[in-house]
């Protein structure tokens, strides 16, 4: 049953948006911070967290992956030929 309950984790972490993932990660940070649990909870916390902060990782690695791969396409020409670089001067005020 152990396998069933982990690939249950795997379908909710996939699941989770980075926002609701952070939100989530920051209330266990302030229940272990709090302190007041046993230690049974506290570990259980502590997984939770391990899990959210692994799902966070991983958006992040996906956006910057999506960042540098924008970042490394060549700039597209504009009709006046500066490739969108408003700094170059432009032909017609010479």
């Amino acid at each position: 049953m152990h396998r069933v309950d982990g690939m249950a984790a795997k379908t909710e972490e996939a699941a989770l948006g980075y926002e609701q993932a952070r939100d989530e990660l920051i209330e266990v940070v302030r229940r272990l911070e709090a302190g007041g649990t046993t230690l049974e909870e506290s570990l259980a916390l502590w997984e939770r967290g391990e899990e959210l902060a692994k799902v966070c990782r991983h958006w992040l690695e996906g956006a910057r992956a999506r960042l540098d791969a924008a970042l490394a396409k060549p700039e597209e020409p504009d009709a006046d030929g500066t490739g969108g670089d408003r700094s170059a001067p432009s032909r017609a005020a010479t």
